[in-house]
């Protein structure tokens, strides 16, 4: 059977379908996200147990992830994320029907694991159409999720203003969810392995490839993570800030992280991942350092907008180098979002201790170390195959698919 040809409108077609599939997951982050005081309350959980429910997420997504590969090989990228991503967007409507801890958790469990299967599915693919088009478009793509999770979260705040049932609008916004993320799919890159490539492995452990790129989106989800969950209470209770300042830190971190994202693409082609990060990691490490010897406010908003501007590209950066740093890109690629993942776990119950032990403003000395590994390890992203000029090393025609 002859090779199937993609010109180069359908892969920018699935580009656009791709672009849509992220903004969908991103949705169902920020649904969830809004309702979780009420799922709190009708599973009557301490505050305590919904803190040790939120783990079972990231607990899940870790377990999952590297079962990605082997599926997206058994069905094909289009019907591997098709199915992934409509057991992600259906899983929504979970959480909501618990009415209990052990169930919160388990329900909470399976919430992750399809989130993290389908983040590699989508991942991949992204990477796989960045080569064919020869430019920079995965920190776009990570811009959609945000818009995405904007979208949700201002849904479910107007949801949750009106005093709906979480149950009732986790289900509509499932319905809704699934039905534009199945039909986003259908423009996707249908890519199939050829008949003399090996079947990954059911379940497989990160590659070594995927260690050292891992380690960077460590440090970056780990500075994500810590503002994200910290910046307002930074305000509140180190600078003694009112909590519409504080709240407002919050919004120049996400507001800044969104506005690179979206830019980053260009950035990159311009200059290339290498470049990119280290400067990225120069302004992180400025923005972390302002936080630290901050005096009021203002400075300490500028830190952390800083440090959103300068981390927004690095993850998408390390999930296209991984998903060409070796002959399987989804088992790279889902190494790589199995230490994110672990990096955002920890890092807000990290914060909290490092605060507990000595003060925020510390726990924020080891966000600005983070950050400067950013600069100083960059060159860990050669392995995405660019140039120095951010130009991927691929021909810019029309390219086979990998289908018998």
């Amino acid at each position: 059977m002859g090779e199937v040809v993609y010109d180069q409108r359908e892969v920018k077609r699935s580009r656009y379908a791709v672009a849509t599939v992220f903004a969908v997951h991103g949705a169902v982050t920020g649904s969830f996200a809004t309702r979780v005081p009420w799922i709190q309350d009708h599973a009557s959980v301490s505050a305590g147990q919904l803190g040790l429910a939120l783990a079972f997420p990231a607990i899940g997504a870790s377990v999952a992830m590297p079962l990605a590969g082997s599926v997206s090989h058994r069905f094909g990228a289009r019907a591997a994320l098709r199915g992934l991503i409509a057991l992600w967007t259906l899983a929504l409507t979970l959480p909501a029907l618990a009415p209990n801890l052990v169930t919160l958790c388990m329900a909470l469990f399976v919430y992750g694991a399809t989130a993290g299967m389908a983040d590699v599915a989508m991942n991949a693919l992204g990477v796989e159409i960045e080569t064919r088009l020869d430019k920079s478009i995965m920190s776009g793509l990570h811009g959609m999720w945000s818009a995405g999770a904007l979208v949700g979260s201002a849904a479910g705040t107007v949801a949750a203003h009106l005093g709906s049932d979480a149950r009732l609008h986790h289900a509509l916004a499932a319905v809704a969810l699934t039905l534009i993320g199945v039909a986003a799919c259908q423009w996707v890159l249908d890519l199939r392995p050829t008949e003399d490539e090996e079947p990954p492995p059911r379940f497989a452990l990160p590659p070594k490839s995927a260690l050292l790129i891992g380690a960077i989106g460590f440090c970056a989800v780990f500075a994500e993570g810590a503002s994200l969950d910290w910046s307002a209470v930074y305000l509140r209770d180190v600078l003694d800030s009112s909590a519409g300042v504080a709240a407002a830190s919050t919004t120049a971190f996400t507001l800044t992280m969104a506005i690179a994202r979206f830019a980053g693409d260009a950035v990159v082609d311009r200059f290339g991942p290498v470049r990119t990060v280290r400067v990225s990691g120069a302004l992180a490490t400025l923005g972390a350092l302002l936080v630290v010897v901050a005096q009021n406010a203002p400075m300490a908003m500028a830190g952390f907008a800083l440090l959103g501007l300068g981390i927004a590209v690095v993850v998408p950066l390390c999930f296209a180098a991984a998903g060409r740093s070796g002959p399987n890109p989804s088992q790279a690629i889902a190494g790589v979002a199995t230490i994110t993942y672990t990096s955002g776990l920890i890092a807000p119950s990290a914060i909290g201790a490092v605060a507990d032990a000595t003060s925020l403003v510390t726990s924020f000395v080891l966000v600005t170390v983070l950050t400067l590994g950013l600069a100083s390890f960059a060159n860990v992203l050669r392995a995405s195959g660019r140039e120095a000029g951010g130009k991927l090393s691929t021909a810019d025609a029309p390219v086979p698919d990998r289908r018998p």
